[in-house]
């Protein structure tokens, strides 16, 4: 049996992070050494920066035109008594230990950061739905039960029963689902989850109680109803017909 489970933009995201982070990190100190080279003041240098790292895809090409500006600037004027002021040893010093001071911290806490993120919910989560794309169910599992001990949600307790579903673990899947649907979970098809589970651990009487339940759900009360509605009809109009005394 197979449950559809569809990754969203969200857990996309996640996947993405770490790499939208260094790559952030890097490119801001690139712009505070080059913003520096191009003797821009120091308040400057480091507000770009910043919004570099924070803002990457407004900052970074605001950062290229005010550069762009400048030298254009600096080719139309005398620039030479700057330039000898700019180059005397104590600046120069300067000049270079800023933009390694500020990629040692920098640097630091984004890594810090993603070790921390590493071990949160979200983290195995998005690891979670990294291995479910790569078809790698006992990671997704595992991913999903490490962010269930951190924190009991119904939907990710949905989610793992689909998992455990798929492998044939029927009694786990009915298991989490259960739990699930006394959590809260939203799901309107959570009902006819859990009837499919039941038919197939051979349990027809308590999966016909489900499947009506399903039926009587906003999800088979709507003008396009799920597809999942006509096979539920048939089944319970099945349990009945055979429930019926035969003469």
């Amino acid at each position: 049996m197979t449950f559809k489970s569809d990754i969203s933009a969200g857990q996309f995201f996640e996947l993405i992070r770490p790499a939208v982070l260094v790559l952030s990190a890097l490119a801001s100190i690139w712009v505070l050494t080059s913003a520096r080279r191009n003797r821009f003041l120091n308040y400057l240098a480091i507000g770009c920066a910043l919004g570099t790292f924070f803002f990457p895809l407004i900052t970074l090409p605001l950062y290229l035109i005010a550069r762009c500006i400048r030298r254009r600037s600096e080719q139309r004027h005398d620039g030479a008594g700057a330039g000898r002021e700019f180059a005397a040893s104590s600046a120069h010093r300067w000049r270079v230990a800023m933009p390694l001071t500020y990629a040692a911290v920098l640097l630091s806490l984004v890594g810090f950061y993603l070790y921390w993120d590493h071990q949160s919910v979200d983290g195995h989560l998005a690891r979670a739905a990294q291995a479910k794309l790569s078809g790698k169910r006992g990671e997704t599992i595992d991913e999903y039960r490490a962010a269930l001990k951190l924190e009991d949600n119904p939907h990710t307790r949905k989610l793992l029963a689909m998992e455990l579903a798929d492998t044939g673990d029927w009694t786990g899947a009915l298991g989490e689902l259960r739990k699930a649907e006394q959590a809260g979970e939203t799901d309107d098809r959570m009902s006819f989850y859990i009837a499919t589970l039941l038919d197939l651990l051979d349990l027809p009487n308590q999966a016909t109680l489900d499947y009506q339940r399903f039926l009587a759900s906003r999800e088979c009360n709507q003008p396009l109803p799920d597809e999942r509605c006509a096979g539920a009809n048939l089944r319970v109009q099945a349990a009945h017909a055979a429930s019926q005394p035969r003469w």
